[in-house]
């Protein structure tokens, strides 16, 4: 009878790593997110010191007694979980740059309005030819950009309505 192969050092060092690269981004949470996680009373401990190490080498040994600690639990709800939160941010991201390409376009080109209104119908377009005019305005008189931030807002809300 043969014996199941045992994982070769490299592959095991490669999933120490990755225990590892999830320790750290524990580490990088606030404690309400900490909170939402269901982590052993040690390892939660662990994380909140290494919050507070400022010192490269005791936050790097430190990383170090997460990633042996988190051989103990299962990691795969937790990645999860930080994949989930992840995800969450990489879409406000790509939701703002929305935005910002649209308030540049309504800014640089005159007929990008029309665009907006075929894209986002209902739209108020006479507040936001109102804010345009006025932050070309603001631009060419140096003044602060007050309508450029409401011009902004305004493209939010309409775009997140939909």
């Amino acid at each position: 009878m043969e014996e199941p192969e045992r994982p070769s050092k490299s592959q095991r060092k490669r999933e120490m790593e990755a225990l590892q690269e999830i320790g750290a981004r524990l580490v990088e949470l606030n404690a309400a997110q900490l909170a939402q996680i269901k982590l052993p009373e040690r390892l939660l401990e662990a994380i909140l010191e290494a919050q507070r190490i400022r010192d490269f080498e005791g936050r790097r040994r430190q990383m170090q007694y997460i990633g042996k600690l988190m051989r103990e639990v299962d990691p795969a709800p937790i990645r999860a979980r930080l994949d989930q939160w992840h995800g969450a941010a990489r879409e406000h991201t790509a939701s703002q740059h929305l935005i910002e390409r649209w308030r540049e376009r309504l800014l640089a080109d005159d007929g990008a309005v029309a665009m907006f209104a075929a894209d986002y119908p209902g739209s108020d377009l006479q507040h936001l030819r109102t804010l345009i005019t006025s932050v070309k305005r603001d631009q060419t008189a140096g003044k602060p950009l007050k309508h450029y931030r409401e011009l902004f807002r305004a493209v939010r809300d309409i775009i997140v309505k939909l």
